[in-house]
C-alpha cells in the first residue's frame, strides 16, 4: 500500500538551507550561480497531469508525492518556501526539447540518458528504479521469467521514454510495440484488451496494479545489473544551466540526510516479492 508523507513531515526533514534563494538568489554556499528565471522565485514544472504516486492528487504544491516531495524539499535547501515557489505544467516530450525553458527544473520521472543530454542538463539522479510489465489476468506476459518467453506479447508504451526503449533493444517482441502519447492512453489500452502488456517504471507498475487497473498484475522487474536497464532519473534543466550545481548540492545534502531514503519509503511502494525477469 502506497503510505502517505504529510507536509508536516516534509518539512520536518529539511535542513540547513543553502543561500540560493529567497532574498539572495544569486550565489550557493560554494560561490556557484543559482540565478532562477524570476527573481526571488522559484519555478518547478511537472506532467500535466501528475500522476501517483509521484504526485498526489495532481497537486504538487502539497508536498504528496514522491516528486512532490523531492521538489520542495530541494527547493527548500535553496531558500525557496511557500508562495517563493511557483509551479508551471508541461508535456513530457516539451520538456526535453532544445531551447529556453519556461521553468527553472522539471521533475516527471526523465530517465538521464545521453541522448536527452544533448539538448537538456540534468541534475545527479534522486532516484533509480527498475523497468518492469503491467499484464491483465490470462496474459500472454503471464508466468515469464525470461525475455524469450516475452517474444510474442503485444507490447504498449509511452513515446519517447526508456520504458519503449527498453522493449524494442532488450524485450525485442517479434511485433513492433504499440506507441502512446502518455501513460494515461497506454494503460487506456492495456484495460480495453488491445495490448497483452506495458512497461513502465517499477513504482508506477505497483501502483498501476494496485490502483488504477482492476485485475492486472505486476509480471515482473528486469535486474538492475542487465544491460543498464536500471532507471536513474534526474531533474531537467536548461542546457547548460548553472543551476544545476546548486541543486546537486542540495540533493547531496537531502541524500546524506536520509531524506530521499525517507521520501522513497513514504511514498513508493516496496518491491519486495516482484518477480525478475532474466534478460539472457
Amino acid at each position: 500500500m502506497i503510505r502517505r508523507f504529510s507536509v508536516a513531515a516534509l518539512a520536518a526533514t529539511s535542513l540547513i538551507l543553502v543561500a540560493c534563494g529567497g532574498d539572495d538568489s544569486s550565489s550557493d554556499a560554494s560561490g556557484g550561480d543559482c540565478a532562477t528565471i524570476t527573481d526571488g522565485k522559484l519555478t518547478i514544472a511537472t506532467g500535466n497531469p501528475a500522476y501517483s504516486p509521484w504526485v498526489e492528487n495532481d497537486a504538487p504544491e502539497s508536498g504528496e508525492g514522491f516528486e512532490a516531495a523531492v521538489a520542495l524539499a530541494v527547493a527548500a535547501e535553496l531558500g525557496y518556501e511557500g508562495e517563493n515557489v511557483v509551479w508551471v505544467r508541461t508535456t513530457f516530450d516539451e520538456a526535453i526539447q532544445p531551447g529556453a525553458k519556461n521553468f527553472d527544473f522539471n521533475l516527471q520521472q526523465y530517465s538521464i540518458t545521453p541522448e536527452r543530454s544533448e539538448t537538456v542538463s540534468f541534475s545527479d539522479p534522486y532516484y533509480a528504479g527498475n523497468q518492469a510489465i503491467v499484464a491483465l489476468a490470462g496474459s500472454a506476459a503471464e508466468g515469464a521469467t525470461s525475455v524469450a518467453d516475452l517474444v510474442d506479447v503485444k507490447f504498449g508504451a509511452q513515446a519517447a521514454t526508456t520504458s519503449l526503449d527498453f522493449i524494442t533493444d532488450v524485450i525485442k517482441p517479434s511485433s513492433e510495440p504499440f506507441v502512446y502519447d502518455d501513460n494515461a492512453g497506454a494503460k487506456a489500452a492495456l484495460e480495453a484488451g488491445q495490448i497483452d502488456a506495458i512497461v513502465v517504471d517499477l513504482p508506477s507498475a505497483l501502483y498501476i496494479s494496485a490502483v488504477e487497473i482492476e485485475g492486472s498484475a505486476v509480471i515482473g522487474q528486469f535486474p538492475a545489473s542487465a544491460g543498464g536497464t536500471t532507471d536513474e532519473f534526474g531533474l531537467v534543466f536548461e542546457k547548460d544551466n548553472p543551476l544545476v550545481a546548486c541543486v546537486n548540492t542540495a540533493l547531496a545534502t537531502l541524500k546524506e540526510s536520509g531524506s530521499l531514503a525517507e521520501f522513497e519509503k513514504a511514498w513508493l511502494s516496496d518491491n519486495a516479492g516482484v518477480p525478475v525477469i532474466s534478460v539472457d
